[in-house]
């Protein structure tokens, strides 16, 4: 297991200079930094020499990615447009975040693999077929449709909630935001987990478990869930980092100032060092979340060994 842990360490070495030198080519090209700044006259040519030269804009491109792959392995992911540190924004935005994707996940598992788990065991009963076409019509809706209505009914209309989260963004706050964003990937956590848990059900090995006389909870938990869900705990693991990155519309709607907001905020104002800081944090993120889903494998399935 420790070999395998420092080899997948060591292949993420690669994987994340190309993701991050590609997003810095990327957001290098999507426009002019140094004209955003100066609002909507043109820049004169001594002033935008000037500024281009305090933010390191003048120089080549490769060397801006060195420069700032140096800087990122000191801890400084350099300075915001605004004169305000990005570690200083990564500090305030990253903690609502990761809080709106915890209760986010928690809904995809504790709803998603429930609901999961009943229709997979009564495939083609009334139930299966009323979750499948539920599920079926949460894809089918935009997440900001999603968003809009329930902000309306829950907030606006019947007073449940506050239609704005605080800027203390507390998990109470951010059920429904994380409801609304965990919506179509708790949809297909349902699904998938139904596929699996049927397909499972018709395996040897259930059939010899029920065959020695193994309670009926003990065959589901010990033996049929745990090998269904692999796939599933796949999907949520590469859905960790798609979250987190992906609520710029949630976090737009319910006006919450986390990953999504000031990802948003960086790329309409052109603000290369705060989009490259961010998505360089999210790389991270993903590259961790893979590693400990491979190492989960192992865990829901003995069978498997890491060399």
């Amino acid at each position: 297991m420790g070999r395998y842990v420092i080899r997948r360490l060591l292949q993420m070495i690669p994987v994340f200079i190309g993701a991050t030198l590609l997003i810095f080519l990327m957001v290098n090209v999507m426009g002019d930094p140094i004209a955003g700044l100066c609002g909507d006259k043109a820049c004169d040519p001594a002033t935008k020499a000037q500024l281009s030269k305090e933010f390191g804009l003048d120089k080549p491109v490769w060397q801006q990615y060195l420069t700032y792959m140096g800087n990122v392995f000191t801890g400084d992911f350099g300075t915001a447009f605004n004169g305000q540190k990005v570690t200083e924004l990564m500090a305030t935005a990253f903690p609502v975040t990761i809080r709106l994707t915890i209760v986010a996940i928690l809904f995809e598992i504790v709803v998603g693999i429930t609901l999961g788990v009943i229709t997979g065991l009564k495939r083609g009963r009334p139930i299966d077929t009323t979750v499948l076409l539920l599920t079926l019509v949460v894809i089918s809706v935009p997440t900001f449709v999603t968003g809009l209505l329930l902000q309306l009914l829950l907030g606006v209309k019947w007073g449940w909630i506050e239609p704005a989260v605080s800027t203390e963004a507390t998990f109470s706050e951010l059920i429904v935001p994380g409801l609304v964003l965990a919506s179509v990937s708790l949809a297909y956590v349902t699904r998938l987990t139904r596929t699996s848990i049927a397909e499972n059900k018709r395996a040897d090995y259930v059939r010899t478990a029920v065959a020695k006389g193994l309670p009926r909870r003990r065959v589901i938990t010990r033996h049929l869930l745990r090998n269904s869900l692999i796939p599933v705990v796949t999907f949520i693991g590469a859905d960790v980092g798609a979250l987190m990155g992906g609520a710029i519309v949630t976090e737009r709607i319910f006006n919450i100032h986390g990953v999504g907001y000031q990802l948003y905020q960086g790329i309409l104002r052109q603000n290369t060092q705060t989009v490259v800081g961010f998505v360089t944090i999210l790389v991270l993120v993903f590259l961790a979340v893979n590693l400990i889903v491979d190492l989960l494998y192992a865990v829901l399935d003995p069978r498997i060994r890491y060399a």
